[in-house]
């Protein structure tokens, strides 16, 4: 019986060609470098190139107050050779602690939260001094929510329909500094610096909300009182919040007050 042929060695895999940096445009936002979510895969990608396994894993925090979307994500988010979710949360004051205690280099933050909500937790933070990178992931698009949660110090503010790949490819963005954000989100903070503010600002259902805050009315209280839900009404408190600049509920009923809505 003949010998059996050698198996020829297989042929080198050639290297992947870098990506150029100048196929990334960069827009100016808020007086800072930001990049729009479709942009972000090819700046991205020109981050990471070359950084190589021993840069360490990007270490990241989800919080939202679905169960099933926190499971979602870490299912995707730990099949990446670069980034490992280090924990997870359920509301703005278990995020808080969290990231006390797991120190992560980015936070994947949901801003309608019990208890605290996202941009509440984001002003505690960087009040602390906290540096975390914080990308922010959820489905409202008021411009007050959007230029609330930029100005407490979020790096980028996408949608929760964003492509996965999409997705892990703008946390490394905010890993590496860049700003990131939808396109729509930079046309809201665009268009902020323009709107009119304090009351003036409110819709007349968030004025009737804030009066119904100054007359010390709980969430479900006033929901009765408005025939709406009390999700629609803890929304409604946290965009008065936002446009008004105010960090808590007392300070919106004092407003109220001075205003002479009440």
């Amino acid at each position: 019986m003949s010998p059996e042929a050698p198996v020829s060695p297989e042929a080198p895999v050639s290297p992947e060609a870098p990506v150029s940096e100048a196929d990334a445009v960069p827009a100016r936002t808020m007086s800072t470098e930001a990049t729009t979510a479709t942009e972000v895969t090819k700046q991205a990608a020109s981050t990471v190139t070359g950084a190589g396994p021993t840069r360490g894993r990007i270490r990241v925090l989800v919080v939202d107050d679905h169960q099933v979307v926190r499971h979602g994500l870490r299912s995707f988010l730990d099949v990446q050779d670069d980034i490992e979710v280090v924990g997870e949360a359920a509301d703005g004051a278990e995020a808080v602690e969290r990231v006390r205690q797991l120190r992560p280099d980015v936070m994947l933050l949901d801003l309608l939260l019990p208890s605290v909500d996202g941009v509440e937790a984001l002003r505690m933070l960087r009040a602390e001094g906290d540096q975390t990178r914080v990308l922010v992931l959820t489905s409202f698009t008021e411009p007050a929510r959007v230029v609330a949660a930029l100005r407490a110090g979020a790096s980028g503010y996408l949608f929760k329909d964003v492509d996965p790949d999409a997705l892990a490819q703008a946390i490394r963005a905010v890993h590496a500094g860049q700003v990131l954000l939808e396109p729509e989100v930079a046309t809201a903070v665009l268009r902020s610096e323009s709107e009119p503010s304090g009351v003036e600002a409110l819709t007349e259902r968030e004025k009737e909300v804030l009066v119904e805050l100054a007359r010390g009315r709980s969430n479900r209280e006033i929901a009765r009182a408005l025939v709406v839900s009390e999700k629609t009404v803890k929304a409604h408190v946290s965009s008065i919040l936002a446009k008004l600049g105010l960090s808590d509920r007392t300070q919106a009923a004092l407003y109220a007050v001075r205003s002479g809505l009440v």
